[in-house]
């Protein structure tokens, strides 16, 4: 393929590669599908990548037959440099046929088909993923969802029911998961009295590993979008299972989305204190003292900032034996982004926590030494500052302590 030219008439403007599949937007360019499926709806861009032209959200690609039946002769012409003949795509399913295979799926065993069949045709591309949820799937999937939980709490159910529901609704979740519902449809699904959320908690109560990380996974997607009001209403038993489900590491994707959950709730409302009452603070300690990848620590270590903003996350650090030491050791360790976030949550506890008995604790971890050290080195000035505060916050205190090396001494704040 080296050896010869390829029109570039025949190359994805996204790709650079040879266009399988190609498609037209309604900016008159050409791409690639996967590539240009991939830009839409799974980057959620919303321009032509050539034009930089706003595209609607239901953006239809329109097949370019001609400009493919090009390339496959073109193909064929050059077989003997080793080019392969590009095979006709299959094409889109008709949004009709969705409609259809959801309105007949009544009985139980027809629902279990229509969610195999429902797999499969997401799976060939990015567009029937679109029409599925254009077709009504999202509320079709969360009603199984929803059914299948109030069926699982009846105390009559049968274990082969529940077994039934159980597998329909972890393959729902799994589905509504993997659809990347648009804005609009998540909205929806999150509501106005918020009822489908209070179905994913019972999830993360009652289902099995695989049915509370799809769970929690949606839950982030859905609350990225909900409205402040729907945020601050979220209740302690809300916490209380997404922090469950980061204390028995179900999974490292569904642990990233709990981080990130409580990084975006945290500041709306009282759900700071409704985090810390859930036992937050200290299952996150005990993640940085085995975290090593450098993003988890991040993560972890921005919640534990946020969770110090209140003064019931500040006395929950300080209780846990490990606290205050495996904060001051991430600093210089992990990254500029966790040195911060360390010395932000260190300064909190100095500024409204400095007891007595933390400052002596501070001086014997060697949390002092560390602060002065960082005045030391190259570390940022945002970081410097701070730990110069909380040097000066309590000179008194820590300047005449022999547990700060001498060598230390010349840069303390006076």
């Amino acid at each position: 393929m080296d050896e010869i030219d390829v029109p570039r008439l025949f190359l994805c403007p996204i790709s650079f590669e040879i266009m399988k599949d190609p498609v037209t937007v309604l900016t008159g360019i050409t791409y690639d599908r996967e590539s240009i499926e991939k830009w839409l709806f799974s980057e959620k861009n919303n321009t032509c990548p050539v034009t930089k032209q706003i595209l609607p959200a239901d953006c239809d690609l329109i097949p370019n037959h001609t400009l493919r039946r090009l390339i496959q002769s073109w193909c064929i012409m050059n077989a003997s440099h080793g080019i392969e003949r590009i095979p006709t795509p299959k094409p889109p399913i008709n949004k009709n046929q969705i409609a259809k295979l959801l309105k007949e799926a009544k009985s139980p065993q027809l629902k279990i088909r229509c969610l195999e069949k429902l797999r499969s045709i997401a799976s060939e591309s990015e567009t029937n993923k679109r029409y599925i949820e254009a077709a009504g799937a999202v509320e079709f999937l969360a009603s199984i969802v929803s059914n299948a939980n109030c069926f699982a709490s009846e105390d009559q159910a049968s274990d082969d029911g529940v077994d039934f529901t159980s597998t329909a609704s972890c393959e729902a979740l799994s589905m509504l998961y993997s659809l990347q519902v648009s804005e609009a449809g998540l909205k929806s699904l999150v509501g106005k009295n918020g009822e489908f959320v209070k179905t994913l908690i019972r999830v993360m109560q009652r289902g099995n590993d695989e049915s509370r990380a799809y769970a929690v996974l949606l839950l982030k997607s859905m609350l990225e979008v909900a409205d402040p009001m729907q945020l601050i209403s979220l209740t302690t038993g809300f916490f209380t299972e997404i922090v469950q489900v980061l204390h028995d590491q179900i999974s490292q994707q569904a642990s990233k989305a709990v981080l990130k959950l409580l990084i975006q709730l945290c500041p709306w409302g009282r759900n700071r204190i409704k985090a810390v009452e859930a036992g937050a603070v200290s299952i996150l300690i005990e993640l940085l003292l085995d975290a090593s990848e450098r993003r988890v620590c991040e993560m972890i270590l921005m919640a534990l900032d946020m969770l110090c903003g209140c003064a019931e996350g500040r006395a929950e650090l300080l209780q846990h034996g490990a606290g205050l030491s495996i904060v001051s050791k991430k600093i210089f360790r992990v990254s500029q982004v966790a040195s911060d976030r360390a010395v932000r949550i260190l300064l909190s506890i100095s500024k409204f926590s400095a007891a007595p008995g933390v400052l002596q604790e501070m001086l014997q971890l060697g949390v002092v030494a560390k602060l002065c050290l960082i005045l030391q080195v190259d570390c940022g000035n945002k970081v410097r500052e701070r730990a110069r505060e909380i040097l000066k916050l309590h000179a008194r205190a820590w300047r005449s302590s022999s547990c700060i090396p001498n060598h230390f001494l010349s840069s303390y704040p006076s």
